[in-house]
């Protein structure tokens, strides 16, 4: 699925993002931080994810939630960590230049298959993208 402009601006510069996970004994939520979209891929840093790996190993399809104000859409569909690589290597180059401290331990790439949009509104809420 290609995600539009505003969507991708959305994920990128919202205020608050939260990743779903679940299992069937299970169901993991955590805020996320860093974020890139690449190739119309979702891609999140992996800083300290682990019961969210856990969760992915199992279960592939997730949630990210973003918002920013009243506004906001749910982006549904498989993720896969990965911890080598070109675009690993890349994308932990970008974070050494934008959070130093950091220590990236792997990539969560989202293959978005349906969004939805999360607004607080009676007209929007729940509606499919």
């Amino acid at each position: 699925m290609k995600l539009s402009n505003d969507i991708i601006e959305m994920i990128l510069g919202s205020e608050g993002k939260a990743l779903a996970t679940s299992t069937p004994e299970d169901i993991n939520v955590v805020a996320v931080s860093t974020v890139k979209v690449i190739d119309g891929k979702i891609i999140l840093v992996n800083y300290f994810m682990g019961k969210t790996l856990e969760n992915i190993q199992r279960n592939p399809k997730v949630a990210l939630a973003c918002w920013k104000g009243l506004a906001g859409y749910q982006i549904k569909g498989t993720a896969e960590h990965i911890q080598s690589g070109e675009l690993f290597d890349s994308v932990k180059a970008w974070v050494k230049e934008i959070l130093p401290e950091r220590i990236v331990l792997g990539l969560i790439i989202i293959s978005p298959e349906e969004v939805f949009d999360i607004s607080a509104s009676t007209e929007r809420a729940g509606q499919k993208m």
